[in-house]
């Protein structure tokens, strides 16, 4: 086998380990599980933020090794067959260049397509036990508002006392219970104080 078979097996192997990359994507085969090599990880998410574990991607994946076996392979059969190089300097860039095409493909992986956002979790979402702010006053018997902050974002909810009483505007309130689109409030001063 010559340098330049060698070099189009290699470009051929990469190209169709690329094709089967992509259908296993498509037609959800599941080859792309083979990223979790127990060698080489890069977290790819925050792992550093509470309750969000980062996603693993292992250097050497099925994506990267199959980009770097194209590109070295292309490269190499060009090299060995278009210039007059010396064999050895022809790999070395082959290999550099293979490298550069399977960085390529793990950073897009790893920036692009890893979604470095935390999966939604409903708990969340839970109105109960939200610590919030008396915007509108609650009139007792009657309705008011409340701001509260809840995944990153400031939220408005129309909001009634849970004893009927009134509470004035900038009164610190948690939610005891959500019912229809209204929070039903207790002041933290009530909840925190010590039973005597």
């Amino acid at each position: 086998m010559t340098l330049a078979n060698f070099y189009l097996v290699c470009f051929l192997v990469g190209f169709l380990l690329s094709l089967v990359a992509v259908l296993s994507g498509t037609f959800d085969l599941h080859l792309h599980d083979l990223h979790h090599a127990d060698f080489g990880h890069v977290d790819a998410g925050h792992a550093d933020h509470p309750g969000h574990a980062g996603h693993q991607l292992s250097i050497f994946n099925f994506g990267t090794i199959a980009a770097f076996l194209a590109w070295f392979g292309g490269t190499g059969f060009l090299l060995e067959r278009y210039a007059s190089i010396w064999f050895l300097f022809g790999i070395g860039i082959a290999f550099l260049v293979g490298l550069a095409g399977a960085s390529v493909v793990f950073l897009f992986v790893a920036k692009v397509l890893i979604s470095t956002e935390e999966n939604l979790n409903p708990a969340d979402y839970d109105m109960i036990g939200v610590l919030a702010h008396v915007s509108s006053p609650i009139r007792a018997g009657g309705t008011g508002e409340l701001i509260y902050t809840q995944g990153g974002t400031r939220h408005t909810c129309g909001a009634r006392s849970e004893d009927g009483s009134a509470i004035e505007k900038g009164a610190e309130v948690v939610v005891t219970r959500f019912e229809k689109g209204i929070a039903y409030v207790q002041r933290w001063e009530d909840l925190t104080a010590s039973p005597q």
